[in-house]
This record gives structure tokens, sequence and C-alpha cells, in this order.
């Protein structure tokens, strides 16, 4: 049986699970969840995803949710396929290395950029108004961090040296969406620009991109 991912195309937790299914061509069955429909939030969804959220996938019953934790049983289960070492696991002071720049990425970045992305783009959406002095100051924190970044990137090409790995990718989907919400802090940084374009660039985010993916 095909790999199912439930999950909507436009959430930036299942482009992020999307991500490493291209990455590894791995088929797959996208089930689309309709998150304004409240899909996410009936008894029956929330007795396999009991926090209602998306992604999750469903593998000949294999149920698993959380979409870095789904990330890293693709790339380790098909690891013989598509991009090599999205998640090392040969070597140990390689997979230390992916598992410090995961923890970057999810302390000294999402922490940041999904806030961002919250106030500045998905509350108007939403019918809020977004609160420029609370973009304004997180901004200004995820810019001293991405000022760490461009120290790491010009040294090496990637977050955990010069191959790229699950860390890097983890980036994209709010990346992506930071200068919409008034954040415009990845293309002043030359090095940090020429890593988020790399990874912009791949045909798995950019089947993502054009809707294909689904």
């Amino acid at each position: 049986m095909v790999l199912k991912l439930y999950g909507f195309p436009m959430s930036t937790c299942t482009q992020r699970a999307l991500l490493a299914l291209h990455e590894k061509g791995v088929p797959y069955e996208m089930v689309e969840v309709q998150l304004h429909k409240g899909e996410t939030k009936t008894p029956e969804f929330l007795a396999i995803q009991p926090f209602g959220q998306v992604p999750y996938i469903d593998e000949d019953g294999f149920i698993l949710y959380e979409s870095r934790a789904i990330a890293r049983y693709i790339a380790e289960k098909y690891a013989s396929q598509g991009t090599p070492n999205l998640l090392p696991t040969a070597d140990l002071k390689a997979r230390a290395l992916f598992e410090q720049a995961a923890s970057i990425e999810t302390s000294d970045f999402d922490q940041y950029a999904s806030h961002i992305v919250m106030e500045g783009l998905f509350k108007p959406m939403m019918g809020g108004t977004t609160d420029k002095a609370k973009v304004q100051d997180i901004t200004s924190t995820l810019s001293k961090k991405l000022d760490v970044y461009e120290q790491i990137l010009s040294k090496q090409r990637y977050l955990s040296g010069d191959n790229i790995t699950l860390a890097d990718l983890f980036h994209v989907p709010y990346g992506v969406l930071l200068k919409r919400a008034g954040a415009d802090v990845l293309d002043g940084r030359p090095n940090v620009k020429r890593w988020f374009d790399d990874m912009t660039s791949r045909p798995s985010w950019q089947a993502i991109k054009s809707g294909s993916a689904a």
C-alpha cells in the first residue's frame, strides 16, 4: 500500500514532510485535510492525531505524526534512494553535527520565524490586525540569530557541513513566508542568501510550490 500523507498542501508542517518525500523520491498519496472545515477536530481525526494537527502519515498501518519525525523516518527508511545523507546514520560525528543543526533550526529559527509569519501574515488572513511592534521585536531577535548563521555558512555550504540535510530543508516552509510577513531578513546576508536560494531552487521545493505535490 502506498504511503498516505494526511495534511493540507499550504500548511508549513505538511510542506516539511513533503520536502522529505520528494527529496527521497517516495511515492505517496496526499489525503487533503480541510482545516477550515474543522476536520482536524473531529473525534475520528483526534483518535489518530490527538493534538488535532497536520500532518500525519499512514504507511501500511504505521501511523506517525509531527513533521520533523515524519521527515526523519522517511530519510532513514529510504536512505538508499534519492538525495543521500539527509539524515546521516553511518557516522556518529556526522549524525551529531546533524542533530546540532536540527536543534539550531528549532531553537534559533523556527520559534521566531513561525511567530513572525503568524502575526504578520496568517493573523490578517483570519481577520485580525498585525501587531507591527511585535513583528519588529521578533524580527530583531531573528536577525541576530541569522548573523550567527552567516558566520557558520561562511565556512561551509550547509548548517552541518558541506552536504544538505533535513536540518537545512526544515527552514524552507517558514523561510519563504518571512518577506510576505514583513521580515525581509534572508537576502541581506550573502551566505545566508546563497544557502536559502540553494534550497528553494531544488526540484523538491519547486514541485511543492507549484502545487504538483498535491
